[in-house]
């Protein structure tokens, strides 16, 4: 599925999705986590990021202090030069990237820090995390951004286990 097809089916399910999500938050949370973290398996094992890459460029992970050492010992720059060369401080108080898409995705969706990247790339998009229907309002957001998270909650509303009245 293309960005532009993708954007239209994410776009169409929006509101189915983010009332199913919020019903999850009452849902057994070992089960929630259950089929999220099978999903999450079966799912990325189907699906090419790097033909994708949206949440390179429209979204900005945020930068904790040791992401910041590491991207910058690897860029072989000082943390402070790192910060205002790449970041800016968002409205929570978290450093972000300045712009978007990421100025470190090349043409060809690769990372170019990669093995730097910061904690938030690496655990994108946070399905295979515990205790899920925490983040459901995350996992919303994600459904707009990532099309293997909106994979996953469409497997998710066709499971007799989840059809919630």
């Amino acid at each position: 599925m293309d960005s532009e097809q993708f954007g239209k089916r994410s776009k169409a399910k929006s509101t189915e999705n983010k009332k199913f999500l919020q019903q999850l938050k009452r849902v057994n949370w070992k089960t929630v986590d259950d089929f999220f973290h099978r999903a999450h398996e079966e799912v990325f094992a189907e699906t090419d990021c790097l033909a994708c890459a949206n949440c390179c460029k429209t979204t900005s992970p945020i930068f904790y202090p040791v992401d910041i050492d590491r991207a910058s010992q690897f860029l072989k720059m000082k943390p402070g030069d790192f910060v205002s060369k790449y970041l800016t401080i968002d409205s929570d108080d978290d450093y972000v990237l300045k712009k978007s898409p990421c100025v470190f995705l090349g043409a060809d969706n690769y990372c170019s820090i990669y093995e730097a990247r910061p904690k938030a790339c690496r655990e994108y998009p946070h399905t295979n995390r515990k205790k899920m229907v925490q983040i459901m309002d995350l996992t919303y957001k994600n459904t707009l951004v990532c099309p293997a998270v909106l994979e996953m909650v469409e497997r998710m509303k066709l499971n007799k286990e989840f059809i919630l009245k």
